[in-house]
C-alpha cells in the first residue's frame, strides 16, 4: 500500500435501555444501484448531495493470493505502476491533477484486492472517469518503471517488515500456521520473489488481471446516476474484457491437526508470543461472533485481556486478541509483547486462560451490550462520509459478491447472542488448531 491506512476508531455508545434508543441506533441503509457494461465491469453508484464532493473507487478483484509461488509481491507492485503514466497520463501527474481540483486520492492492496480511490469535487467526475479509463487501457509498463517502482516495493519491505523488531512476525506466523493456501504469503512478498521478477510477468500480471470484468468502479456522492453511466459507458465501453476467464485460486487449506509451534532469536526490546487460529471467511455466519468475541477480548482498555494481562498481572506492554476476516478462512490473532522481567510461559498461560474463559462461560450482558455498542457506532459514525459509505459498497459487492449484504450484515451482528460466542470459540479456539510463535531477545554479543 502507498502508505498505512489508519483503522476506523470505533466511539463507544452509552448503552441503550430501552427498545426506542435502540431503534434510533440503527442505521440508515445505504441506498444503491448496480450496473454492467458489456465488457463485465460493475458499477455501484450511491447518490449523496449533501456535500459538493465524489468519491470514485476502482477495486480491482487482485490481491496477494492470486500470485502464483514464486513471483509474490505483484499485487503490491502494480498498485505502484499504476501511478506511473498511461498513454494521455504523464508518471504521478494523476495524483497531481487530483490534487490540483483540491482532492485527495490513494490505493491499497491486500489479500483479496487492489483499491484506486480518489475523492474530489464533483464538477471533476468526468475528468476521473476518464484518468481511470486510461490507465486501464493503456498503462506505460515500461521496463525503466517496473525497475523504478521494483526498488520502491523492495524499500518499503526493507522499511516495514525487515528493519522493525516485531516486522516480519506475521509474515512468519502466516507461513507456519497455512501449508496449501496462499495466504501464506505476505501482500509485501519475499525480497527474493521482487529481485527475480521480468518485465514479462508483470505485464502478463496486467493483461489478466487489470480488465472490465475483472474490477467493480464505485461512485458515491453529489452527481446523477445516469449521467454518470453513459460517462462510464463512454469512455470504458471500448476496452476488452481479458482474453481469457479470470482464473481464481481454489485452493482450501486443509484442515490443522494439532498445534504448531515455533521459536525465534532476534534482536527485539522484549519477548513476544504470538498465536494464531484458523478462523472462517469474511461473511460466515461464525464470523459475527467472532468479532464480537474479539472487541470482548481486546477492544480497549477496558477489554478482558487488557485489564487481566496488562493492568492487573502486568504481564505485557501490549495485548491484543482480533481476527482477519478476508474472502478465503484466515487467522484470529492472539498477541503479547511481554513486560520486562516477565516470563513467555506466564503470557501464554494467561492469555491461554482468558481465550479459555470463552469456551467455557458465557460472557456477560453488559460485555455483549458493549461490544455491539461498538458496531452500532462503526455503522452510525464510520458510514457519514462518502469514501466510507463507497469503501463499504465496494467490499460487499467485491468481497461478498452481494451489494446488498452492505444492509445485512448490522442485524446479522445485532442478533449475535451469548450462547453464539460460547459456540465459536469452542469450535475454533481450539488448541490442535493454533499456531504458536515465541520470539525471544538476542543476548548481548551474539
Amino acid at each position: 500500500m502507498r502508505f498505512a491506512a489508519s483503522a476506523l476508531t470505533a466511539v463507544l455508545l452509552v448503552p441503550a435501555t430501552g427498545s426506542a434508543q435502540r431503534q434510533q441506533s440503527m442505521p440508515h441503509p445505504i441506498e444503491y444501484k448496480e450496473s454492467f457494461l458489456p465488457n463485465g465491469l460493475r458499477i455501484i453508484t450511491h447518490e449523496d448531495h449533501s456535500t459538493p464532493v465524489v468519491n470514485l473507487q476502482m477495486w480491482f478483484h487482485v490481491g496477494s493470493k492470486d500470485e502464483k509461488a514464486g513471483k509474490t509481491g505483484f499485487a503490491h507492485l502494480f498498485e505502484h505502476l499504476m501511478f506511473q503514466g498511461s498513454a494521455h497520463v504523464k508518471p504521478e501527474e494523476h495524483d497531481k491533477i487530483i490534487t490540483a481540483a483540491g482532492g485527495v486520492s490513494n490505493a491499497y492492496t491486500n489479500d483479496d484486492v487492489t483499491v484506486y480511490w480518489q475523492t474530489f469535487p464533483s464538477n471533476y467526475l468526468e475528468k476521473v472517469i476518464w484518468l481511470e479509463a486510461d490507465r486501464m487501457a493503456s498503462l506505460d509498463v515500461s521496463g525503466d518503471n517496473f525497475k523504478r517502482e521494483r526498488e520502491v516495493v523492495k524499500e518499503e519491505r526493507l522499511t516495514r517488515v525487515e528493519n522493525p523488531p516485531y516486522g516480519d512476525l506475521v509474515e512468519q506466523l502466516y507461513q507456519a500456521s497455512f501449508e496449501e493456501h496462499p495466504y501464506r504469503h505476505t501482500t509485501i512478498g519475499s525480497m527474493a520473489d521482487l529481485n527475480a521478477a521480468t518485465i514479462e510477468d508483470v505485464r502478463t500480471f496486467f493483461k489478466t488481471y487489470y480488465a472490465p470484468n475483472n474490477a467493480t468502479m464505485v461512485i458515491a456522492g453529489d452527481f446523477q446516476t445516469a449521467p454518470a453511466i453513459e460517462l462510464v459507458k463512454a469512455y470504458f465501453g471500448t476496452i476488452p474484457k481479458s482474453a481469457q476467464p479470470v482464473a481464481r485460486n481454489n485452493v482450501k487449506e486443509p484442515p490443522q491437526q494439532k498445534e504448531r509451534r515455533l521459536s525465534r532469536t532476534k534482536n527485539v526490546p522484549l519477548p513476544a508470543y504470538v498465536a494464531a487460529y484458523h478462523v472462517p471467511a469474511d461473511g460466515h455466519p461464525d464470523s459475527y461472533a467472532l468479532n464480537i468475541a474479539s472487541s470482548i477480548l481486546s477492544q480497549g482498555h477496558s477489554s478482558r485481556i487488557y485489564q487481566s494481562i496488562v493492568y492487573d498481572k502486568q504481564l505485557a506492554v501490549e495485548a491484543d486478541a482480533s481476527g482477519n476476516f478476508t474472502e478465503d478462512p484466515n487467522l484470529f490473532f492472539a498477541i503479547l509483547i511481554m513486560n520486562r522481567g516477565a516470563s513467555i510461559e506466564e503470557g501464554e498461560k494467561a492469555m491461554n486462560v482468558e481465550i479459555g474463559r470463552m469456551t467455557t462461560d458465557l460472557v456477560s450482558e453488559k460485555e455483549l451490550e458493549k461490544a455491539k455498542n461498538a458496531i452500532r457506532s462503526e455503522y452510525t459514525f464510520g458510514r457519514e462520509s462518502v469514501q466510507e459509505k463507497a469503501q463499504a459498497l465496494g467490499h460487499a459487492a467485491t468481497i461478498h459478491n452481494d451489494p446488498a449484504s452492505i444492509n445485512k450484515e448490522y442485524d446479522l451482528f445485532m442478533k449475535v447472542k451469548r450462547e453464539d460466542i460460547m459456540r465459536v470459540a469452542k469450535t475454533y479456539f481450539r488448541p490442535d488448531n493454533r499456531t504458536v510463535l515465541i520470539v525471544n531477545p538476542a543476548k548481548r554479543g551474539n
